[in-house]
Parts: structure tokens; sequence; C-alpha cells
């Protein structure tokens, strides 16, 4: 210990005469020991954190996807007016160099084919909405009667099934102990000659004289003869063990497989036996020689052994399929009892949420489309006419010039913009020159063409002022506000809680149960504190803006969802944006994502 102390005194005395003389290097070496010092006791100690959660209730609301442009105030009254679909123009409402109200029909172009795309997405709607009432209607109870007769049916059918097989190897047995001595006596027994060889060796030496194959049938025939003898002879020791009439199902299936086996077995013993005399029969025929009575008797006992054989394989193998037929009916309808006193299943109803959903849409692109093939006057004014009843028009072709008074807004849009509003859809305006000043306006005209600068495409956009402002001056820089899509009454939440996979399925994060905040509620915007880890429950989304995202399937109003999470420790805050990651790529409608 002694010398421990005076090796530690050395040392120390060693550095002390060494930092005076060595400052700077001392000063870093002093900063890396405390650095590494505080390293790991932050790792020996660690800074707890928790992990809090903003939550937010799905609820039911409107929801409205815009377009935004800006433009000037047109100092040309004048609007070329187009329908927005192709075909024969059957109607025009308005003589030329008339005065016209706004929303007066100027022209119509044939809409027969949009009209019947309208008639069958209202027919497919109509079968989703009763699809989707049946399926949430709880079963009747003639629905319970019919279903629950029906496994009775079914259970009586597999009892039938066994009895029946318990009758067709009863009549298998009554044929098979004769026909197995049948083949017997005609291959071993010596009834055509006097040599006492057995028959299947008279008839291959007597064929051998014309053709030494006989050798090889003569051989196949023994040997399929004393399979099929074996065979027998095991089944039947089988069957006389048994009593069919109080046999169970398992039993009667295993004898009727091991039956239809033997019954295939002695089938193949017949055939045998068989071409050996009909190739004996047939050598005396190629050399003019008649056939002896006892062969044809073999031939036509062979015949009749077949036929039996045949009748019974056939009612085996029936009797096989048919139970398990009924078995698998038994099941089925089983299953189906069980579904229909649960109820509809959650996947059911989402799916059938998933097909009404799409059916609504189906319906209002049809009813949109058919908008397309009319051209109303957007404003009042005095309108000159370009087309002629029956006459051909394209989408975008001018029908007629409207003249007015009225004030238009004309705002430009790019392409993927462009390509979302149509005319009549209404618009929001707001001027810089006047702050205070918002009118409504409703979308006028879409120049079919675009216009190319630098690679990018853009539209002109023709906007109907709804009502007239004289200090709305010509030229005057005007921001728009289109409205594409408003949904009413729809289940939504915050964007950044709906999260991406990167196979494109979604889902959003939820507590079962819900967290609740220390003050009480479910909602909060400075989080819960939680350790436990929220689920994953896959959701299908429609329509989406800047802060909300429809949910058409998934979870319902009421429940609640992680909007983001919240990271903090002793001495730092920091929101799961910067603190974790997920497998996620954000939230949808260009809300901030979340990780966890």
């Amino acid at each position: 210990m002694k010398q421990v102390q005076q090796k530690f005194l050395s040392i120390y005395k060693n550095i002390r005469e060494w930092l005076p003389e060595h400052k700077i290097a001392g000063s870093i070496i002093t900063v890396v020991i405390i650095g590494a010092g505080w390293f790991l006791y932050g790792k020996i100690f660690p800074t707890p954190t928790t992990t809090s959660y903003v939550v937010s209730n799905a609820a039911t609301s409107t929801i409205v996807v815009s377009v935004d442009g800006t433009g000037q105030v047109s100092a040309s009254n004048q609007l070329s007016l187009s329908p927005q679909a192709s075909g024969r123009v059957i109607y025009i409402g308005v003589k030329d160099g008339q005065l016209v109200s706004r929303g007066a029909l100027i022209v119509e172009v044939d809409p027969t084919d949009a009209q019947k795309k309208v008639r069958d997405a209202q027919a497919q709607l109509q079968s989703a909405q009763l699809s989707m009432a049946k399926l949430k209607e709880p079963a009747t109870d003639l629905e319970l009667a019919q279903t629950q007769n029906a496994l009775a049916n079914a259970k009586a059918s597999l009892s039938t099934a066994y009895s029946n097989s318990a009758s067709d190897l009863a009549n298998t047995f009554l044929d098979l102990p004769s026909i197995i001595t049948g083949i017997q006596d005609i291959e071993l027994g010596t009834a055509t000659n006097r040599s006492q060889q057995w028959n299947i060796d008279w008839y291959k030496n007597a064929a051998d004289k014309y053709d030494t194959r006989a050798d090889a049938l003569r051989d196949d025939a023994y040997k399929a003869y004393t399979d099929a003898k074996a065979s027998y002879d095991a089944t039947f020791l089988d069957y006389k063990n048994v009593n069919l009439s109080t046999a169970d199902a398992a039993t009667i299936e295993k004898l009727l497989t091991e039956v239809y086996k033997t019954v295939q077995v002695t089938n193949n013993a017949v055939k045998a036996a068989n071409s050996l005399i009909q190739f004996y029969a047939d050598q005396l025929t190629a050399n003019n020689l008649s056939m002896p009575t006892i062969a044809t008797t073999h031939i036509s006992s062979l015949a009749s052994y077949t036929s039996k054989l045949s009748s019974h394989a056939s009612s085996l193998f029936s009797d096989t399929s048919t139970i398990q037929s009924n078995k698998q009916s038994i099941t089925e309808k089983t299953y189906s009892l069980q579904e229909l006193q649960a109820g509809a299943n959650t996947l059911d109803i989402q799916s059938s949420q998933l097909s009404l959903q799409n059916a609504q849409n189906a319906l209002q692109d049809a009813k949109e489309n058919l908008a397309n093939y009319f051209v109303y006057a957007p404003f009042d004014g005095t309108v000159g006419l370009s087309v002629t009843p029956y006459q051909q028009v394209g989408s975008g072709t001018s029908v007629a010039t409207l003249v007015t008074h009225d004030q238009l807004a004309t705002i430009t849009l790019n392409e993927v913009d462009a390509a979302t509003i149509k005319v009549g859809q209404k618009a929001t305006l707001a001027f810089d020159a006047l702050p205070d000043l918002t009118i409504a306006g409703t979308v006028a005209s879409i120049s079919p063409v675009g216009t190319v600068s630098q690679g990018v495409v853009s539209y002109v956009v023709k906007i109907g002022f709804a009502t007239q402002d004289a200090r709305i001056k010509p030229g005057m820089s005007v921001s728009a506000n289109i409205n594409t899509n408003i949904k009413t009454d729809v289940v939504a939440v915050p964007g950044s809680a709906v999260h991406t996979v990167s196979d494109g399925s979604l889902y959003v994060l939820m507590f079962n149960p819900p967290l609740v905040s220390p003050t009480g509620g479910s909602t909060t915007n400075g989080g819960i504190a939680s350790t436990l880890t929220p689920q994953e429950v896959p959701v299908t989304t429609g329509i989406s803006n800047t802060s909300l995202t429809e949910i058409t399937s998934g979870i319902n109003a009421g429940d609640q969802v992680v909007v983001r999470s919240i990271t903090s420790t002793t001495n730092t805050t920091k929101t799961a944006a910067t603190a974790a990651t997920t497998r996620t790529s954000g939230g949808i409608g260009g809300s901030h994502g979340m990780g966890l």
C-alpha cells in the first residue's frame, strides 16, 4: 500500500512540474478529461425523458378544397362562351342580340350519353345504399330459421350418406367373395385340360405355339390375382369386425376407402385374366382354329365380373364424395349461422362504406360531366350567337359571345390547378387596393389552350362578379380563391394525424383506451404524457385540404387520434418531427408529419 502511495505522489509531482511549462497542452487535456467525465456521467445517469401526445377527436365537419390564383380586373367586358363537352347542338335558348340575365340557358349540346351515366350512377348509389342498410340490419327471425333449417338439412343429408354407404358396402361384399373365387377357378382351375395344369398355364402354353408374348400375360394375370386375393383377405377381415348398423362415421369412411381400393385391385385382376384368354383366342382365330367352349365361358364370366366391380366402384366413390360434400356443407352453414347471429363484421361494414363512397363520388362526377353539356350566362349581358341548331361543336368551341357592363376578374392558373376547376364553380375575390372588400364570384370560362412560358403551362380563367362595386377599377390586382370541392357532414381529422406507409396504405395512431388529460377531457394542445405506445389503425381517406382530411372508413366521429407527439427532457423540449423518426412519410394535404 505504501508503495502505491509513493507511486501516486511521484506521478502527481511530475504533473505539477510539467503543467507550468505546458499550459496550453495542460488546458486541452483538462477540458478532455472533464468532457469524458460528463459523457460517462450522462451514460450512467441518463436525463429522464417523457413523451406527450397531442390528440384530437374525429369530428363531423365540412371540408372545402380550393385553388388560389392572382390576376387583374379585366378592362374588356366581353366573354366568349363555350361548352366543356363535344356534341351536336340540340337547343338554343336565346336569339342573337338578345339581352339575357345571369343563369339563362344559352346553348344545350346533346347530353344523352351523359344523362345515361347519371342514371346508371344513381342506380349504383341506390344499390350501395341498400347493401349498406341490409348489412347493418340484424338478422330476421325468418333468416335465422332458414339458416338453422339449412344446417339441419345438411346434417340429415350427411347421416343419410353414411347410411347409404353402409348399404353399398354390404352389397359389395355380397359379390366380392364369389368374384374372387371365380377368378381363382378361372386361373388356377384345371377345367381346360386333363394334365392337371392350371388353366392360365394351359392358355399360355397353347398360345406360345404362335406367339411367345403369352408368357408375360400369364405372369401378369397370376400376380394381379395374388394381389387381389391379399387385398380381399385383409379387407374382408376388417369388414367382419364392423357392425355397419352401429359403426361411427370415421369407421365407415375408413372402410369405404379400403373396400374401394380392393374393388379396384380385383378389377385389375379380372382385366389381366381376360387379356391372357383373349390373347389365346386371337391366336386361334388368326390360325383358323375354333375356340373351346370353356374359354368362351371364362371370357363371359370375366365380363360379368367387370360389370359388377365397375358398378360397386362407382357407388363407393359416389358415397365418399357425397360424405365429403355434406361435411363441407355443414361447415359452411355453421359458419353462415354464426355470422348471421353475430351480425356484420367491421371489415364488411368498412368495405360497404367504401363502395357507398365510391358510388357517391361516381354520381357526383357524372352530374358534373352532365353540366358540361349546358352553356349558361354567367352574368347579365347581350348575347351574340355563333352556332346554329344541330351544328357539331367541340369542347372549348365558342358558341356565343356575351357583352356586359359587369366586371370580370382574369387570373392565371398552372396546369395542375386548372385541371381541377370547372365553369360554374364558386369563388371568393379580394383586392389589393381594397383590403376591406371581399365579393363572391363564379367561374365563367377557362381557356381551352394553355400558354407556355419558360416551360411552364398556364391557363387563363375568367371569373364573373356576383355583385358590382364602383370602387373596383379595371386593371386592379385581384386574388381569387376557387372552391373545387365541398363535402358536408363527413368524418374529418387534422391532416397531420394521417400517415402513409411505404406501400401507399394509410393509418392513424390511436390509444385504447383513449388518453385523458389530468384536467379532464381528451383533447388538448399541450399534449398528454403517456408511457404507452399508440396503435396503428388502417383508414381510407377522401378529400383533404391544408388542415383537414376526410376519413371514409376505419374510424368514426368521436374517436380520438394522435395529431403529433412531443418528446421532452429536463432541459430541452423538441417536437416529434426532430426528436424521433418513424416509417411514415408525413401527413396529408400539406400538414406536418409526426414521428413516434
